[in-house]
């Protein structure tokens, strides 16, 4: 499953990636004016429009003898086995388990503040997710994940050498400003160290002459 989402996402097989690809996009954006039911509805007699005829054709083949052996159109689809054994039914059960789990405690750990850090980033993320569902709705953000998931992999994969290079660029620059600051700091504390500390000298006080008896007549 995991290889065939791989190709679908790096368009291996033009067709039907472009086949899924527009289905989602239309499906997505169908739900904007009609429920997820009547959508799931359509589309499933819009594909029964196409098969139906087909398999009756093929029927009528096989009556007028043409098809003696009654090939079935669609048998690589209806043959295609995809359920689960009990191990791997077992396995996904644990995994889906251990995800809930795991989101379930970091929830906690982040509603009850386990690190004060984590914590006020996961209060500005949700600031961000507020700012945005007011401008805009959850169906739209679907539909423009959908649109990055089938674009934006693609689009690393032919501009991978440039990504990389511009990469090297910003981790350059990036480590240029670091041993910027590091000289910085280090120069300021070099001055502070240097500074003598203040000395505070005493002015002597002038001792008072003594006074000369007036002489007495």
């Amino acid at each position: 499953m995991a290889t065939k989402v791989v190709d679908l996402i790096y368009w291996r097989d033009v067709g039907k990636t472009g086949l899924v690809f527009t289905g989602l996009v239309i499906g997505l954006a169908s739900l904007f004016q009609l429920s997820a039911i009547t959508v799931l509805s359509y589309l499933c007699m819009a594909i029964m429009c196409l098969t139906f005829p087909l398999r009756l054709y093929y029927k009528l083949l096989e009556l007028i003898r043409k098809n003696p052996e009654g090939v079935h159109p669609f048998q690589s689809y209806i043959g295609d086995d995809s359920s689960l054994t009990d191990e791997e039914t077992v396995l996904v059960v644990e995994e889906v388990v251990l995800m809930i789990a795991f989101a379930i405690t970091e929830i906690k750990r982040l509603l009850f503040i386990g690190s004060i850090m984590d914590s006020i980033k996961f209060v500005l993320l949700l600031c961000v997710l507020v700012y945005v569902g007011i401008t805009t709705n959850g169906l739209t953000l679907v539909i423009v994940g959908v649109i990055c998931v089938f674009s934006l992999p693609l689009f690393y994969k032919q501009m991978q050498g440039r990504m990389k290079r511009i990469g090297k660029v910003v981790n350059g620059l990036l480590r240029k400003i670091k041993s910027l600051f590091k000289r910085l700091c280090s120069t300021l504390r070099s001055s502070t160290a240097a500074k003598p500390a203040p000395t505070t000298t005493l002015t002597p006080v002038p001792a008072l002459a003594p006074k000369h008896k007036q002489k007495s007549k």
